[in-house]
């Protein structure tokens, strides 16, 4: 009876990480003599020419965080904030733990003109958020093949080994790897379900008027600036989107004042 719920959890283990596993940056692998260019232009600071590049190295090969990365710098440099913002945004949800991408999205927010606080969440949210984002969808999931691969060990040294105390070991180690398996999964699924369901958005003009309804004679409620995040609460009509902010305060922007994440 054991060995047969072992192997129903094995079983279901096993397609739920193979689910989990996707490829991330092998953009510049591809592409090695075009990115070779586009990083040349940057070093001798053309930077609009190297953004071209990176951006097209994006539309043609798909994304990537280093690409993402790299025409954000050259955005940065063009004092581009809102697009360098954008781009730094697109590669921080495609590798979160990158600590360059995040610094960089940081230094590019300090230059914008509104100033957001950051509304209070439980500690356990925090934590939660904190720990899914501690590295990338690809990361998450090679920890979940390899705790899979390491419970097996476990669970083929809990049906067979000679003495009960490796037994017991075998037993307890397959939990402990079960546990860090499903959480693997769990993390690298909430990763990619961010990234094919974005309700992140930047406010692309200098200044976007917040308006009470979805209509141009609505109530002003306040303005943004370029290179403020939203996020998309009711994106269903055609012009107009309800948005909030990190502080709680919401409303109706235009469409083509925001470039989704």
């Amino acid at each position: 009876m054991t060995r047969n719920i072992l192997t129903i959890i094995v079983l279901s283990l096993f397609s739920l990480t193979a689910g989990a596993v996707e490829p991330t940056d092998s953009v510049a692998a591809k592409v090695p003599l075009s990115k070779a260019i586009a990083d040349s232009a940057y070093t001798h600071e053309h930077y609009a020419d190297a953004a071209i590049i990176y951006q097209a190295l994006i539309d043609s090969f798909g994304q990537s965080a280093q690409l993402y990365y790299n025409l954000g710098n050259c955005y940065y440099r063009q004092d581009s904030i809102a697009r360098a913002v954008l781009a730094y945004e697109r590669a921080l949800l495609l590798d979160p733990a990158d600590r360059d991408i995040r610094f960089n999205l940081d230094m590019a927010r300090s230059r914008t003109v509104d100033r957001v606080a950051v509304g209070s969440e439980m500690f356990f949210v925090t934590a939660y958020r904190s720990l899914v984002l501690s590295l990338s969808m690809h990361e998450w999931s090679l920890v979940a093949i390899f705790a899979f691969v390491l419970m097996l060990v476990a669970v083929c040294l809990y049906l067979f080994a000679p003495t009960l105390a490796w037994r017991r070991t075998g037993f307890y180690a397959a939990i402990v790897l079960l546990l860090l398996c499903g959480v693997a999964n769990v993390a690298a699924r909430y990763q990619r379900y961010s990234m094919t369901h974005r309700t992140g958005a930047i406010v692309m003009k200098p200044s976007a008027v917040v308006k009470s309804t979805p209509s141009a004679s609505g109530t002003d409620l306040f303005i943004l600036h370029e290179g403020t995040r939203v996020d998309l609460r009711d994106d269903s009509m055609r012009e107009w989107v309800e948005v909030r902010l990190a502080d709680g305060k919401q409303g109706w922007l235009l469409r083509s004042e925001l470039e989704v994440i």
